[in-house]
This record gives C-alpha cells, structure tokens and sequence, in this order.
C-alpha cells in the first residue's frame, strides 16, 4: 500500500454488503471475519485502508413476501447486530461531530443509506424512524418506480411526486443526505430545484463515457457540482464501457478523469458498489482498493488531489449535511 493511501482518509460511498449478513439468505456470510465470497469484510475493509463506509440497505424482497419496508429493516438489524458483537471495529455515524470526531487508525465509520424510497411505503413518518435507527443518507429510488419518484431505468419523464417533495424537504430539515444515483432525470431536475445544499450520486460515472442510463450527462455533473455535492466514481463493469466484458480498471480512472475535467476536483469521489456488481479487470475485491492511489499518481493527479478523491470531498459534504450532534 502506498504511503499516500495509507495516511488518506478513505470514504466509499456505496456497497452491498451488509444483504450478505442477512439469515436465511443464500449467500450469508460473518462479515465479522475473512470469506473467499464476497468483496468486503472486516479484514478487507482494512486492507483496503477504508475509514468510512456507506452501507446501502436495498428494499428489495430478501424473503418471500417481505415488504420493501421489512427487506430494508433486516438489513438495518443485520448491521446493527454486527455491530453489537464488534463495537470496537465498528463505529456508527450519526452526526456530524460522529465523523469529525473518527480518526484514520481507528474503527471503520459506517453511515446507513437507504437505496431507494420503495422502503418508505409512502410514510414520512417511517423515514422519520430511519432516521432514529441511524439512516442518513437516502437514495431517492433503484431503477424502478416508486411511491416519491421514477428510476432510471423506465422510459418516463416524470419527476417527484408531492410525497417524493415532502421526503426531500424532510431529509433537508433531519439531516439525510440525498442521493440521486438511479433517479431518472425529472426526478433529478426537481431534486436540483428544492435543494439548498449539497446532493450527492454515491455510484454513478460519465454518461459522455458510457451512455447507460444510469450515468450522468456532462449537465448533471456540472449541477450536482453546483450544489457543492459529490459523486461517486463507480466499479460497476457495466457502467465502465458499452462492452462490460472488456472492462478495466483504466475505465475507472478514464471515467475519473472526465468528471474531475466536467465537475471539478472538489466535486468527485469514489463509490464502489462492492457486493452489488461485476467488476472490471484489475479489481478482485476490496483489497484491491489501494490501487486507485497507484492509478492516480500514475495518471499524474497531485496528492492534495488524489486526497480529496479519495474520501475529503465525501467527508466534506457529510460534514455540511449532518445533523451537528
């Protein structure tokens, strides 16, 4: 690990990870401990030099018959019983002087995300619990529609329901940062209109690059900058190249190159979706996380820069959004 990495503090905007705590699921894992499954756990969050992880807690149905509610609450409990049996390891983010206060040597800082409004089943009074059982962060949808807006990946031009307007004025007034990764762009229009503050997209890269739905256009990017936000160059294979199976990690630093050249240095970062995708070629998992350093340096990037990417232009945001205690 190079000694640049070693002394960054490293913040991943996005992973799946903690689904693989969940019992009974197919692929369940200790996150606790080292697996030859999987691309994250405790000693390879370590190895990967991270200090503050976003955990997305996807609302899809883990069980039969599980509501988008009950799938996200699992994963909630999944982490919070990791948690319980290693306190030491991990430290969970609640306010702003919570990552302030979290050091680079010690435990991993966890952040709670939802991936998607599906989990609020059109209540505000459930992300109002969300938020007391630590979720701050919210991803406005996946893909799909939901009962606050529509994802990317349908063919409409809708944006925000009243609901999804009250959720963003609600995440506002408690201190959620809003991601807008997946959203469809009315959805992400309107999310740029009522915002006073800074939005993030944890996982997503260069639409000029790869034109799939779920990257952002070169107006997106310089909007999200706008706000003073981040987004979260992403490992996802797909989301690399039109062609996945040809793709590298020099994809990665390609399209690293083309948001910091679009948006600004202080407005790009990295979010892995490790545990969520297919990787490219020179990324096994996330040991091989010191390697974005190598690339950059390689690249030509200063260290200042490289730092801010990394994980200081994340911390940044977050520090602004959070509640203060």
């Amino acid at each position: 690990m190079h000694p640049l990495h070693q002394s960054s503090f490293v913040f991943d905007a996005h992973c799946d990870t903690i689904g693989d705590a969940l019992l009974p699921y197919e692929s369940y894992r200790d996150l606790a401990t080292r697996s030859d499954r999987g691309h994250l756990d405790l000693p390879r969050w370590g190895e990967a030099g991270i200090n503050c992880q976003i955990f997305a807690c996807y609302p899809g149905y883990f069980r039969l018959n599980a509501s988008p509610s009950s799938a996200s609450l699992a994963r909630l409990e999944a982490f919070h019983e990791l948690r319980a049996r290693i306190p030491d390891q991990i430290t969970l983010i609640r306010t702003a002087d919570d990552l302030r206060d979290l050091s680079a040597d010690g435990p991993l800082g966890a952040i709670l995300s939802l991936e998607g409004c599906e989990a609020l089943e059109g209540s505000l009074n459930r992300l109002r619990t969300f938020f007391a059982l630590g979720v701050r962060s919210l991803g406005m949808a996946w893909n799909l529609r939901n009962e606050a807006c529509d994802g990317s990946e349908l063919p409409t031009n809708y944006g925000l329901t009243p609901f999804g307007r009250d959720v963003v004025a609600l995440c506002q007034e408690l201190g959620i940062m809003i991601d807008v990764s997946h959203l469809n762009n009315a959805g992400l229009d309107e999310v740029l209109a009522m915002t006073d503050g800074p939005i993030i997209a944890s996982h997503s890269n260069a639409h000029a690059l790869c034109p799939i739905y779920r990257n952002l256009t070169d107006e997106q990017i310089r909007a999200i900058a706008a706000t003073g936000g981040v987004i979260g160059a992403t490992f996802v294979s797909m989301y690399l190249t039109p062609n996945p199976a040809d793709a590298t990690i020099e994809h990665l630093f390609d399209h690293i190159d083309h948001l910091v050249q679009v948006g600004g240095i202080d407005h790009i970062g990295i979010g892995s979706d490790l545990d969520g995708c297919t990787l490219p070629a020179g990324i096994k998992d996330g040991a091989s996380y010191p390697l974005l350093t190598d690339g950059l340096l390689a690249r030509g990037y200063a260290e200042q820069d490289i730092r801010k990417i990394l994980g200081e232009n994340f911390r940044r945001v977050f520090l602004q959004t959070l509640p203060a205690q």
